[in-house]
């Protein structure tokens, strides 16, 4: 008995999917740089206040 070997079939590919960011891409970096501002402006106020606090202690 004589066998024959069938081809396989290729494997099926997979959909290209081309992403569309409809300008969200940008509006999330403006919001992520936004958010760093504040939180660097934050924190060198919150610098400033202690570093006020302990130089006015300090004079006391």
């Amino acid at each position: 008995m004589t066998t024959h070997a069938t081809p396989h079939d290729p494997a099926p590919q997979a959909p290209l999917v081309v992403p569309t960011t409809n300008g969200t891409e940008k509006r999330k970096q403006r919001g992520v740089v936004a958010r760093v501002l504040v939180y660097v402006v934050v924190a060198h106020l919150l610098a400033a206040y202690l570093y006020f606090l302990f130089d006015v202690a300090a004079k006391h």
